[in-house]
């Protein structure tokens, strides 16, 4: 009887997609590991070094720890405390000025995601030259930049994990996303001590925050294998610990669980970009000045249901790993949606646009500036005007 034959892993070319993943950045984790920046910053040829910080962490002392971290590890360093929460092209400029008049050959940012989105734009224009939005895109940087390393106080952005640089035009307030390999960081430390004095609020914003990327880069149109990989192990790691740091924010375990999620968020990201939710939550901010975390937080439920058609069983998976139970005819969007709903419940943050002063009438403005948002183009089901009102709508 002749043997039957068949190509080999034929059941799984079927399902597996193509990626190319570039891990760019060394990640140092653990209570204490500021301690590790000079050796770092050594490691590496720096020497002078810009350490690029915001002056809110002033009172708890990470940016001066830091500094004296590198100075005992023999550097010069340089402090800019200047940078604001979602910066521009003026702060980025402000900051270039700064850097320009101290010869710098190495950059640390010590802060959130502004801080380090400026550290990155700053890299961008002192090493190339020209403005902001000449690198809107990605891969536009023509000559080598100067090594980094960002350290997170927070556990939200993940910015530390990606090579892009999120700058608003100071005139227009649309962000541009400037991605290019040369400015990753090169390491990235996560030391869960530094978010011990977070203010609950920044807890449970920057918290929402990571976990909506999670769930956005989970399910969009550019995730594979790996990137699912990243944003399920980051959205089992958020969703665990979120509602404790919330309770006990002296658990560093728990801050640890949610700086390691924002951080895989963040990887996930990097490989998979984000969707709808991100792309309605921008204007909301550039308008009514609502917190990123918070926009995003009352928009990702919203997108789920509307996105559940097309990704249903995805979302089950998410729902599933945090113990949710599913009604077989029912929407697993809807599920996972209402419990996104608990966590801002638990964090005291409004769950709908009335609630932030949104009004009604300037849905046609904010949905047409969606439209022109780059992580829309990745939603899982496609995403135009008359969807960006509709989704405006229901977060009403």
């Amino acid at each position: 009887m002749a043997a039957t034959t068949t190509a080999p892993h034929s059941s799984m070319t079927a399902v597996l997609s193509a990626f190319d993943f570039h891990p760019a950045t060394r990640v140092v984790f653990g209570p204490g590991a500021l301690e590790r920046l000079g050796d770092l910053v050594r490691e590496y040829g720096g020497a002078r070094v810009l350490l690029v910080t915001d002056p809110g962490l002033k009172a708890v002392g990470h940016p001066l720890r830091a500094r004296d971290i590198l100075m005992r590890a023999g550097c010069e360093v340089y402090l800019y405390d200047a940078v604001e929460e979602n910066p521009t092209t003026k702060h980025v400029g402000h900051c270039l000025e700064f850097a320009r008049q101290h010869v710098i050959n190495f950059i640390v940012a010590v802060g959130g995601g502004s801080a380090m989105d400026c550290a990155k734009g700053v890299n961008f224009l002192l090493t190339n030259g020209g403005k902001m939005s000449d690198y809107k895109g990605f891969g536009l940087a023509k000559k080598p930049m100067l090594p980094s390393v960002g350290v997170p106080t927070s556990s939200g952005t993940g910015s530390e994990a990606q090579s892009y640089a999120l700058i608003a035009d100071e005139k227009t307030h649309l962000k541009m996303a400037c991605g290019d390999r040369k400015a990753a960081f090169v390491a990235a430390i996560l030391d869960p001590e530094l978010t011990v004095s977070l203010p609950p609020g920044v807890t449970a914003i920057s918290g929402i925050d990571a976990i909506t990327h999670a769930v956005e880069s989970y399910v969009s149109l550019r995730r594979s294998l790996l990137s699912q990989a990243l944003s399920r192990e980051a959205w089992q790691l958020l969703a665990g610990s979120f509602e404790r740091v919330l309770s006990t924010p002296s658990d560093v375990v728990a801050r640890g669980q949610m700086q390691l999620g924002a951080n895989l968020a963040g990887m996930a990201i990097e490989n998979s970009m984000l969707g709808a939710a991100h792309a309605t939550a921008n204007p909301l901010t550039a308008h009514y000045g609502i917190t990123h975390g918070v926009a995003v937080g009352i928009m990702i439920q919203h997108v789920i249901r509307f996105n559940s058609v097309i990704v249903g069983s995805l979302y089950a998976n998410l729902a599933q790993d945090v113990g949710l139970r599913l009604d077989p005819n029912g929407d697993p969007g809807e599920t996972l949606a209402l419990r996104i709903n608990t966590y801002l419940h638990a964090a005291g943050l409004p769950t709908r646009l009335r609630d932030c002063g949104v009004s009604s009438g300037i849905f046609e403005v904010l949905a047409d500036e969606a439209c022109h948002q780059w992580t829309g183009k990745f939603n899982p089901r496609p995403v135009g005007e008359a969807e960006f009102i509709s989704l405006y709508r229901s977060a009403y």
